[in-house]
């Protein structure tokens, strides 16, 4: 007998009848097969569920992460479902950068920083994404501190780099 469940937010994954999450918590008993399943930023994408969005073009998505590292902490996500981003063709990588690149000066012209840090782990989400992230030291980028905002606060946020992206 297999359990199915949601877990981590983007997969369905069905577990042997003794081994499911809630029953045992050790992550070495867990034995699970993955059923394909939108990713989270697939879902935010396609509106099932809700962003701060920044900027948005026919191939890209840009929107404030909401565990952020540092205020302004922003992701730029491809909208078609990318693994790995050097799965990506060439052509859509580069377009990736340049797309980031402009969501990265508006950022710099938002939030008073030293600079923008740029990071690309994907571990966490299996879709390609870049971490653009406003730096004033360096445990800024080590995704261990993290910055808490008011939606009020993301929401102004998010408005302002939109219109710094406009000019």
């Amino acid at each position: 007998l297999l359990l199915e469940k949601d877990c981590w937010g983007n997969k369905k994954v069905r577990w042997p009848k003794y081994k499911c999450p809630t029953v045992c918590l050790n992550s070495r008993y867990w034995k699970f097969q993955e059923i394909n399943m939108a990713s989270i930023f697939t879902q935010i994408i396609e509106g099932e569920i809700p962003c701060y969005k920044v900027a948005e073009d026919d191939k890209f998505n840009a929107f404030l992460d909401i565990n952020p590292n540092a205020k302004g902490h922003t992701l730029c996500v491809p909208k078609e479902e990318i693994d790995k981003v050097f799965d990506m063709g060439e052509h859509m990588y580069l377009q990736l950068m340049q797309f980031s690149r402009k969501v990265a000066r508006a950022l710099e012209k938002t939030v008073p920083c030293k600079r923008v840090g740029m990071a690309v782990v994907g571990l966490e989400v299996p879709h390609v994404h870049v971490h653009l992230i406003p730096l004033n030291e360096m445990d800024d980028m080590r995704f261990t501190k993290k910055v808490k905002m008011t939606s009020e606060e993301f929401e102004m946020l998010a408005d302002t780099i939109s219109e710094k992206l406009k000019q």
